[in-house]
């Protein structure tokens, strides 16, 4: 192999390393959004959300064959049953197909977490990490009674 060779070998390397660590830092991670409340607003009616009725609500879109999915779920039904300010709503991606272009959905699970005013206070795409889910949760609702991590 001669030297250019080697030169866009590593060049290839040292990208695809770094793109790999970028991922990996936002997978999963809460992060504010920039969406147009009134358009979000909209969106999540139609979807039945009723988010005056708990301190926070978590929106979760999933799909039918998502491992993640199926944990974050079990992980909020978790901190559902000791945080009663907790209201989660699952929505089947693959069924609303609109709401998911809407919202700029790219890969499941996609986690909204809206106000009691329905305003959009994070987004997580990919399974939340757990720290951050329980702080975020803890925040809006208070801490749960058992410990639940």
């Amino acid at each position: 192999m001669d030297r250019t060779g080697l030169v866009v070998l590593a060049a290839a390397l040292l990208v695809t390393v770094a793109a790999g660590w970028w991922l990996r830092t936002r997978s999963g991670a809460v992060r504010a959004t920039g969406e147009d409340a009134m358009a979000v607003t909209t969106v999540f009616e139609r979807l039945g959300v009723r988010a005056g009725e708990a301190d926070l609500t978590v929106v979760q879109f999933s799909t039918a064959f998502c491992g993640p999915c199926r944990a974050t779920k079990a992980r909020l039904t978790q901190l559902q049953a000791t945080r009663p300010g907790l209201a989660t709503v699952h929505v089947d991606a693959e069924s609303h197909l609109d709401e998911v272009r809407e919202l700029d959905v790219r890969r499941t699970p996609t986690l909204f977490y809206l106000d009691r005013t329905g305003a959009v206070v994070g987004r997580s795409s990919g399974a939340p990490r757990p720290a951050e889910l329980v702080a975020l949760v803890d925040a809006h609702v208070g801490a749960g009674t058992d410990g639940v991590s």
